[in-house]
């Protein structure tokens, strides 16, 4: 492709840098290799970065402690920005007591259980309880037993009328270079068709995403749109919700969008990224 930028005279530009997480930071290996440079200059530059991403998975401690085993100690818990933070505010807002029965990890369970309600996985709802459930929650594709779990859920959601929330709402992640596995997002979009009811999404694209990651670096530095960058590596999420939000935006070509189909798809979606870079990592 022409027209591809160098990652650090880009960045020069910005005080604030958004980046995804899967194709960007890290991949099925492990680290971007290289990528520790960036954060070497971003703390010598004292520019301000987040990591905002529809990962919850794990608590933001969890996914902190795992960039810091793999050798990425530059990014503290306190710099990760969550899907799961969203959904936790709405229930916080929203479902005051009850049960919030959940698809996922235990660990990812950690947004809910931090709302005070009561949580419990979709397997464990029974007759007993099932009236006590106020809330359901897709957290992520593990955890749970695909067959009995997704049918207890279309089943439960046709008994109870109650809130729906998609924390994470990417249909597919890379697993190795050629394959791709389900993601938590497609799954809810299954099962919504069944029941014919809307769920609550939250994560990019949207821009309630963007709007609660842009609060959490004004409570620190006075700084506007224009002075913050995201940068992903797809284009329906990372770039649709950068573009949405009035953010400048960097499509990588690190992860989801390789180089050889990246002008194509750029050509078919109509998704523009304000530039494109071949990595995040600064040379």
């Amino acid at each position: 492709m022409d027209n591809i930028f160098a990652f650090r005279e880009v960045i020069e530009q910005y005080k604030v840098v958004f980046f995804d997480a899967f194709g960007v930071v890290k991949n099925y290996k492990g680290l971007v290799p290289g990528i520790e440079k960036t954060f070497e200059y971003l703390e010598a530059e004292k520019k301000e970065y987040y990591i905002v991403t529809n990962d919850a998975s794990r608590s933001p401690v969890q996914l902190a402690e795992k960039y810091h085993q793999m050798g990425l100690k530059a990014i503290s818990h306190d710099r990760i920005i969550s899907s799961g933070m969203l959904a936790k505010e709405y229930l916080d807002l929203k479902v005051k007591d009850g049960i919030a029965a959940y698809l996922g990890t235990t660990d990812s369970a950690h947004y809910i259980e931090s709302s005070g309600l009561h949580t419990l996985r979709v397997k464990e709802v029974t007759a007993d309880n099932i009236q006590q459930v106020n809330a359901l929650v897709f957290l992520d594709d593990e955890g749970f037993e695909w067959c009995r779990d997704l049918n207890k859920t279309v089943n439960l959601l046709r008994k109870r009328t109650i809130p729906v929330i998609v924390a994470n709402t990417d249909d597919a992640y890379p697993l190795n270079v050629s394959e791709v596995c389900i993601a938590v997002g497609s799954i809810a979009t299954m099962i919504e068709n069944i029941v014919g009811k809307e769920f609550i999404r939250f994560g990019k694209p949207d821009s309630q995403m963007f709007m609660f990651a842009y609060d959490l670096v004004r409570e620190k530095l006075q700084v506007t749109k224009k002075d913050i960058v995201m940068v992903g590596d797809t284009l329906h999420t990372d770039i649709l919700g950068g573009n949405k939000f009035g953010l400048d935006t960097i499509l990588v070509l690190s992860g989801n969008t390789l180089a050889s189909e990246a002008e194509t798809r750029i050509n078919t979606t109509g998704i523009i990224p304000t530039y494109i870079c071949q990595s995040a990592v600064i040379e």
